[in-house]
């Protein structure tokens, strides 16, 4: 049995070393507000007007679905849909559920990559539960292989960048199908690719699919090396692919620490003709806010720039547009934009 060295760090950290800033930028782990109780599943989560459940479907084992647990209390509103990819690469879909119980709660349906794990899964800071890995996943191949990772690394990615648009299919069909508890429920037309670090790769990846209405890049960036994004995520984002992105998109890291910053940093100025912004929050990490209660910060940031771009909500729009925007004013982040105003 072969063992490779962890293609995830070294390949992340090897690239990142060819950006100076990241060279002289020490890591900092900043203290943040101490993650909620632990719930059960079905226990409504979030602060919007549909409170949100977490939860398996049998059609789509390979996910987890972040829901309004009332549906009829919509009434003739319709769910935009979001397809989230992990920080990571990990195959758990309750890793991010803070956050992503946060937007399902304000009228959205949220489906992460990754069934249901273990509740640790929702609290821990690093990638350290992870899970089975996705099938044709790279941890999934380097396994066949009979090959394994260095103990206490984070090993290869165990999901891929097509599991966002299965995630996208699947809800499309549940949309047509009689007798499902989505028929007739989804707004197909609007739909949003997001990820986080790792999983913001993949949603680079996906978001060239003409269906996706807008981008969400969280603490994640292209590499300079065309070939990094596959080898560790299993997704087609290079700096070249930014060329052809389609759709609204929004960058969030942490401050300049953050590992990803660069990257970020980097994508914005390359990205041309679409509208794309940029936000980054002082005294945070490359973890974010997302193990805060409801996803903290990050997790407004997420749902309201959702709320202006997925249901054209005109005070959502507030914090975004103009030179006084809500994030423009606030003290805590620092905005960069294109054809936003």
């Amino acid at each position: 049995m072969k063992t490779r060295i962890n293609l995830f760090t070294s390949l992340v950290m090897a690239s990142l070393a060819s950006i100076s800033f990241a060279q002289t930028t020490p890591a900092i782990v900043f203290p943040t507000a101490p993650p909620p109780p632990y719930v059960t599943p079905e226990t409504p989560q979030g602060t919007g007007p549909y409170p949100a459940i977490m939860e398996s479907d049998r059609s789509l084992v390979t996910h987890t679905i972040y829901r309004p647990q009332n549906l009829a209390a919509l009434g003739t509103q319709k769910l935009p849909i979001v397809a989230w990819g992990n920080g990571a690469c990990v195959n758990v879909g309750n890793r991010f559920r803070f956050f992503l119980s946060e937007i399902a709660s304000y009228g959205f349906l949220a489906i992460a990559v990754g069934p249901i794990g273990p509740k640790e899964a929702e609290f821990a800071i690093s990638g350290s539960v992870r899970g089975q890995p996705a099938p044709n996943s790279p941890a999934a191949i380097q396994a066949a292989a009979g090959e394994t990772s260095v103990p206490g690394t984070l090993g290869r990615a165990q999901t891929t960048a097509t599991q966002l648009i299965d995630a996208i299919d699947w809800a499309i069909a549940e949309n047509a199908r009689p007798g499902s508890k989505y028929f007739g429920k989804l707004d197909t037309s609007k739909i949003a690719v997001m990820g986080q670090s790792c999983g913001g790769l993949q949603a680079i990846d996906a978001a060239h699919d003409p269906r996706v209405t807008t981008l969400g890049v969280w603490n994640s960036g292209a590499f300079p090396d065309n070939n990094m994004a596959w080898n560790i995520a299993a997704a087609r984002a290079t700096k070249d692919s930014l060329k052809t992105l389609h759709a609204a998109t929004i960058y969030v890291s942490g401050e300049p620490s953050d590992v990803a910053y660069p990257n970020a940093e980097d994508d914005f100025t390359r990205i041309e003709g679409i509208p794309v912004f940029r936000a980054w929050r002082e005294k945070t990490g490359h973890t974010g806010t997302y193990r805060e209660p409801n996803g903290g910060s990050f997790g407004k940031v997420g749902v309201t720039w959702l709320q202006w771009q997925l249901k054209g909500d005109k005070a959502a729009a507030k914090m975004f547009l103009g030179a006084d925007c809500g994030l423009c004013t606030n003290p805590e982040w620092h905005v960069k934009k294109k054809n936003i105003d």
